[in-house]
């Protein structure tokens, strides 16, 4: 018997089109953008609606992405926008919220933002329209170190999502220690793995992946509990969602269709344990798969 999921529809009090929700790490505070220029903070407790508890205003244009960095940080959010800049957002005493840092680093909007694993200290990833990636990491004394891959995708980036930082085959024996790398989408169809090493980033598979016949809208790499495989979710215009694995590190990334949702695919996400995966499409469905025990996938519920 399938499993009820509840749900529970939040007013935002946004003017203007929702692009992005992010709860913390606890999940007891929501995070909202959009449009209108402004990002909306809420307070999560069970069953009882959202409580409002700040808007933070300081982009000059639609705020596309939301991003909180883990906890042992503080309460740090983060922003990006068409405005193309990046905002790093800190509560001080009484759920005041405050500008930490502005990031001007990109010519033109930055779509997307992504957190690495706190391993590697306060450390964000940033994709832009301008075809870079932008990684910015804060010192010990403060001072941020900021690191630019350029064309990563000729005609724009659209999407960056970090790996987890456990090295795949760890739980088996194989820990080389932690791994720094993470995925990114592109206007040129494609998407890419970028790892570091050496003080510097460099493209980790080749070719690019390249199943989708339009622009990936979203990609997102899969936590990993120290098995040896790494899966990539993408989601593109073209109305598919592709799940990427690599069997052990070096191998060859492999491509499988999940489904062809016959309308441009937006978001793909994780559940924690990676063995779920959520889509929402342009048909404004957000439906859940699940990998059976011989590799297929799936529709387990849709919301």
């Amino acid at each position: 018997m399938a499993k009820q999921t509840s749900s529970q529809t939040v007013e935002s009090g946004h003017q203007d089109v929702v692009h992005d929700v992010a709860m913390d790490y606890y999940g007891r505070r929501m995070a909202t953008c959009s449009s209108d220029r402004s990002i909306k903070i809420f307070g999560v407790s069970g069953t009882e609606p959202p409580t409002p508890l700040a808007t933070l205003t300081g982009h000059e244009g639609p705020v596309w992405q939301v991003a909180w960095a883990h906890p042992k940080f503080g309460p740090i959010l983060a922003s990006c926008s068409y405005d193309r800049r990046v905002i790093l957002w800190k509560e001080g005493p009484d759920n005041e919220w405050a500008q930490m840092q502005v990031f001007m680093e990109h010519d033109s909007s930055v779509n997307s933002i992504s957190w690495a694993s706190y391993e590697f200290g306060l450390c964000l990833t940033c994709g832009s329209s301008d075809g870079t990636i932008s990684v910015l990491t804060c010192r010990e004394d403060g001072s941020w170190e900021k690191i630019k891959i350029q064309q990563a995708h000729t005609v724009g980036v659209t999407s960056v999502s970090w790996a987890p930082a456990t090295a795949p085959g760890s739980l088996i024996g194989e820990n080389l220690g932690p791994v720094q790398k993470f995925a990114s989408a592109g206007c040129d169809n494609t998407v890419k793995v970028w790892k570091y090493a050496d003080g510097n980033w460099k493209m980790d598979c080749f070719p690019p992946l390249t199943m989708h016949t339009d622009w990936v809208r979203d990609v997102a790499w899969a936590p990993n509990l120290g098995l040896p495989k790494s899966t990539i979710a993408s989601a593109s215009q073209d109305g598919t969602v592709v799940i990427w694995m690599q069997r052990k590190e070096g191998d060859k990334w492999e491509g499988k269709v999940l489904n062809d949702f016959k309308t441009p695919v937006w978001r793909v996400s994780w559940s924690l344990t990676g063995n779920i995966l959520a889509v929402a499409d342009g048909n404004n469905n957000v439906t859940l798969w699940k990998e059976a025990v011989d590799g297929e996938w799936s529709s387990v519920t849709t919301i």
